[in-house]
């Protein structure tokens, strides 16, 4: 698992598509599939199995200077590993060079035959550990989970009703550098294509909970259902919350969710309680350093996870009668005067601010029309929101295009502001740092709002000085 500093430091450059379009993917005609869990028809996943995957990654790691870091022979010789049990189980494997990591090194991604290719469920786990240690709980624990479940579907060789993609990432030690340069090269179709990511980071800590990401989600369900047939009340993973590789697929818009046991936070006398282990101890005391050994796992959280990912496998993409998504989710989209061209219709708070601007040097986006908040070069704050109600059990996206001029020259203070808020969640935070000359794309996943009513709102603060522009356009929230 990501540091939390590099986490919410990330920015990543993505220039490289693979495997969205460079593998060959049988094209399999199929209706669509549902998410009902169907936990008898999951294979058990050999724990013991997993476990030798794990060892096998801490020799790589003795082997090679006692870590595994993006870019060492340790890693390479990981992925070397892994790639080589795929492709003898048959999987379509490539490797993808993330040339914009800190370290350069190749991204892992491999997938099974069959099933629609516009139909996939995507699950991953990061490769890589810390310079300071082999990383078999972080995250040879997730990594290795993931292999024995590609081994063990390409065993079974079920009829598929979805495409089934693994991934394993380079960098994201340094800040979800693979997962980022994966999923930002994917074109909006292909985004489209993945209808779930799954993440698995550390889910084999040895004073470990039951974590999901986004657990009240969709693509969460069939996740949450194996671990309640189990009696586990699971929780939702807040600490984990944008520190690993999912949140790279959530930031495109992708549903996400996964299995996690914990990092170095502590577990609760309520924890300990259901779950059993050491009230007020960290999760993993051996978080990012050299004794993150095969000695630091629990075989029983581990198995957990194991059996837990091969259900959601199962639930969500083998075979089985299937049926159509939720009346409502059919790609509408929700937002009232997404572009702005009817002025200040749909929008409240600062509604001034919606206009013709190229006159005054900021051209829209499409049309004539955006909205143009601050650009005093005085304190100021502006706001525009709107209200939109998004179906229980569909997907959204809320995505909008924004120009960031300024004044500023600083490189690493960001005086100026513009927060996108869904409720009362943080989407994401834009600076004088984002300065440039054109408009950019951000998309942002709302999904964990289905069933929802929730406001969607633009705030911008400007400070005494040195002008700052925030320009918005051709707004949507898309559901699917």
């Amino acid at each position: 698992m990501l540091s939390r500093p590099a986490a919410l430091t990330l920015i990543v450059s993505a220039t490289l598509l693979l495997a969205g379009a460079g593998l060959a993917i049988p094209a399999a005609a199929a209706p669509p599939v549902t998410l009902t869990p169907v936990l008898a028809a999951a294979p058990d996943i050999a724990v013991a199995n997993v476990q030798a995957h794990l060892t096998q990654l801490g020799s790589i790691a003795s082997s090679n200077g006692g870590t595994r870091r993006s870019g060492t022979a340790g890693y390479t010789a990981s992925v070397a590993y892994i790639k080589g049990k795929l492709q003898a189980a048959g999987y379509t494997v490539a490797e993808q060079t993330c040339t914009s990591c800190t370290y350069r090194a190749n991204n892992l991604i491999a997938d099974w035959p069959g099933g629609p290719s516009d139909q996939i469920t995507m699950l991953g786990a990061h490769l890589d550990s810390v310079a300071a240690g082999p990383g078999i709980n972080d995250n040879g624990s997730g990594s290795a989970t993931l292999l024995e479940n590609a081994l063990v579907l390409a065993q079974q060789n079920p009829t598929m009703s979805r495409h089934v993609r693994f991934a394993w990432w380079a960098g994201e030690e340094q800040g979800l550098q693979g997962s980022a340069f994966y999923a930002n090269a994917l074109s909006t179709t292909q985004r489209g294509q993945i209808k779930a990511y799954y993440n698995f980071d550390m889910v084999g800590s040895p004073n470990g909970g039951y974590f999901i990401n986004h657990i009240t989600s969709t693509a969460a369900a069939p996740m949450k259902a194996y671990w309640d047939s189990l009696g586990l009340q699971p929780e939702e993973n807040t600490e984990g919350a944008g520190r690993s590789d999912d949140y790279s697929f959530e930031r495109v818009g992708i549903p996400t969710s996964g299995y996690a046991a914990g990092a170095s936070a502590k577990k609760t006398s309520a924890q300990a309680s259901k779950w059993g282990g050491t009230a007020n101890s960290a999760y993993d005391s051996c978080y990012h350093q050299a004794c993150d050994t095969t000695a630091n796992i629990s075989a029983t959280v581990l198995n957990r996870a194991a059996d837990g990912v091969a259900s959601t496998i199962w639930a969500t993409s083998v075979g089985g009668t299937t049926t159509p998504p939720p009346t409502g989710c059919t790609g509408a989209q929700l937002l009232t005067n997404p572009g702005f061209e009817s002025g200040a219709t749909g929008w409240t708070g600062t509604t001034g601010a919606i206009g013709q601007w190229s006159s005054q040097g900021q051209a829209a986006h499409g049309g004539t029309y955006s909205a143009w908040l601050l650009g005093y070069g005085s304190t100021h704050t502006e706001s525009l929101s709107q209200s939109v109600t998004i179906p229980a059990g569909c997907s959204a996206t809320l995505t909008f295009w924004v120009h960031v001029d300024s004044a500023e020259t600083t490189t690493t203070s960001a005086y100026d502001k513009l927060t996108v808020t869904a409720g009362s969640t943080t989407l994401a935070t834009l600076s004088n740092l984002n300065k440039a000359t054109g408009y950019a794309q951000k998309s942002y996943s709302l999904s964990a709002f289905a069933g929802q009513s929730v406001t969607l709102k633009f705030t911008g603060t400007e400070d005494s000085s040195l002008q700052t522009s925030f320009v918005l356009d051709d707004a949507a929230v898309q559901i699917s």
